[in-house]
């Protein structure tokens, strides 16, 4: 089994310095760490949670064509990326301190999403320049049996409201589950 996940993500952004300045605000006010290419065959700025090697990262480099994404045209390409919060209280304060006074498009208020998975909670965000889709998210390590109900709630109505679904939640979760092909 493979144990880590994804090593990078690099996004061409139109206004690389505009760009720079929103994503050095956003990723140090997360408490990220960045690094620099120093334009050794390429132009590009990293973000990551820490500099120990492996590590995974975001880039951005300076777009050599394209327009201003908007994520409800659901286009080819990444549909959003999602950041892992420390806890409800840093995904609030986030909201409140950081996307609120920039004025930052935020599309779903934070809230909980019991249909992703108990406990769930998390705001979702535009880049005012480039429009990039963003979330950042929390799951808690141990759901209360509130969260465990709302989860168990949420994909039952699901369930009931789809005859192509099983008639259980155990049922849907086992039917959700798919096979790849091995290399």
């Amino acid at each position: 089994m493979r144990w880590r996940g994804v090593s990078h993500v690099e996004f061409a952004v139109l206004d690389y310095d505009a760009s720079i300045e929103f994503y050095d605000a956003m990723f140090g006010w997360l408490g990220y760490h960045s690094f620099s290419s120093l334009n050794m065959e390429y132009q590009s700025i990293y973000y990551m949670t820490r500099f120990v090697n492996p590590h995974s990262y975001i880039g951005i480099q300076p777009a050599r064509t394209g327009e201003k994404l908007t994520h409800t045209d659901q286009a080819v390409g990444i549909n959003h990326i999602a950041l892992w919060a420390r806890g409800r209280k840093e995904i609030d304060r986030f909201h409140r301190e950081f996307l609120i006074p920039r004025a930052i498009p935020v599309t779903d208020e934070p809230k909980e999403y019991p249909q992703y998975w108990p406990g769930y909670y998390g705001v979702f965000f535009d880049d005012p320049i480039n429009g990039i889709h963003w979330e950042l998210a929390w799951v808690p390590p141990m759901p209360t049996p509130r969260q465990l109900w709302a989860f168990y709630r949420a994909i039952r109505g699901f369930a009931k409201s789809r005859p192509d679904l099983a008639n259980t939640v155990p049922g849907v979760t086992l039917q959700a589950r798919r096979t790849l092909p091995k290399g």
